[in-house]
């Protein structure tokens, strides 16, 4: 059974390496929450150009895996319908790359404002999306299930990350019995508290103004959120402490990480095999027939002619045909005999069949017409 946060308080920044590792968990399994935050007082009034933005951002922005929420707000949280809470699991849409995700996105986000919403409480709006996306996370940690980068599309005239025990002459539609009015309110605190922490995340906010028909303007603002979570660490005994984040990480990424060393290990052997197989081999050859050594190159997939008359790529021995050759493929060296040839003696006898060349030095006697020994040196330089 999934476990669930009932309350969520800001906790301890990750470290340096946490934040990375968070962001990997994020990146390698996709998906974003992504809230589309909608004022709906008539001072809004969503005009045609904020249903196109709206539109815009729904059927170009969204990806695959991102699980998308409306929150309809104005002097409460979902006026329309305040018992449900629109953040929770049950009524997130998982957009899945189909029109008809699209299409039941569009459906469910109001388009027109409601006359009978007079006034818009921001500051509580911010308290509860900031914390129900928090929790959101802080289950997933829970639960060992990846956590998210979050995204908040806000849609008001109202004024955005204010100081707390925000004034009329700063925004004047919060409620008279709001209390974000007062700022040593246990709900103001909360709500600074999580202003503080958002601030302090590396995300980014960028606004756009759209202007209405009586000559005003609201806002179509986007806040970034990187994948975060609240760290707690705690005393236990024997002069140590547990916190939640890097047990976390471990049961997330031992398996990717593993994964990726086993690849890199396996690019690094194919770059190295395939650099060997581009090398020349030199094979240097000492015969009684030669003051000097005889030097040879040879390729994969190239052969050297044991016999026949004498090349640029051939080893003499006695007679005028061919006894066998020394055939490279890959990385490996092999010696074959030629059919119905004169013998080629290696290791002491008879070379009946394809032999493997498994070191770098070997000797090869091809007796002459008289059953005189004629041994040949050979060098491989790899």
């Amino acid at each position: 059974m999934a476990k669930d946060c009932q309350t969520v308080i800001p906790g301890t920044f990750p470290t340096g390496w946490q934040k990375t590792g968070l962001e990997w968990v994020a990146r390698l399994n996709g998906g974003r929450d992504v809230v589309l935050a909608l004022d709906l007082t008539e001072s809004v009034g969503l005009n045609d150009e904020g249903r196109t933005r709206l539109r815009q951002i729904v059927e170009k922005s969204l990806q695959p895996g991102d699980s998308v929420y409306i929150v309809p707000f104005a002097s409460s949280i979902n006026p329309l319908n305040t018992q449900e809470n629109p953040l929770s699991n049950e009524k997130s849409i998982v957009y899945k790359n189909k029109k008809e995700d699209t299409e039941r996105i569009l459906q469910i986000i109001p388009f027109q404002s409601d006359e009978r919403l007079q006034n818009t409480d921001i500051q509580q709006a911010e308290l509860f999306i900031y914390q129900e996306l928090a929790k959101l996370n802080q289950n997933r940690l829970k639960n060992n299930q990846p956590i998210q980068e979050q995204s908040i599309i806000w849609l008001t005239d109202a004024p955005l990350f204010t100081q707390a025990g925000i004034p009329s002459n700063v925004w004047i539609e919060t409620p008279a019995d709001s209390p974000f009015r007062d700022t040593n309110t246990p709900e103001s605190q909360e709500r600074q508290c999580w202003i503080d922490w958002v601030k302090k995340l590396p995300g980014k906010e960028r606004s756009q103004p759209i202007p209405t028909q009586n000559n005003q303007t609201y806002n179509l603002t986007v806040v970034d959120l990187p994948p975060s979570i609240q760290e707690f660490c705690t005393p236990t005994p024997g002069g140590k402490q547990t916190c939640l984040v890097p047990s976390y990480l471990f049961n997330q990424l031992w398996l990717p990480v593993l994964g990726l060393i086993l690849f890199t290990g396996a690019s690094l052997f194919g770059l190295n095999y395939f650099r060997l197989l581009q090398k020349k081999w030199t094979i240097k050859v000492k015969s009684p027939k030669d003051d000097e050594l005889k030097t040879l190159y040879l390729k994969n997939n190239q052969k050297i002619t044991i016999g026949e008359l004498e090349g640029l790529n051939t080893i003499y021995s006695p007679g005028d045909e061919i006894r066998g050759y020394i055939k490279r493929k890959g990385n490996s060296l092999y010696l074959e005999p030629a059919k119905n040839a004169e013998p080629i003696f290696y290791k002491g006898r008879e070379l009946q069949k394809t032999e493997k060349i498994i070191t770098n030095r070997i000797r090869l006697n091809c007796p002459d017409n008289r059953a005189r020994d004629f041994e040949t040196e050979i060098n491989i330089i790899k």
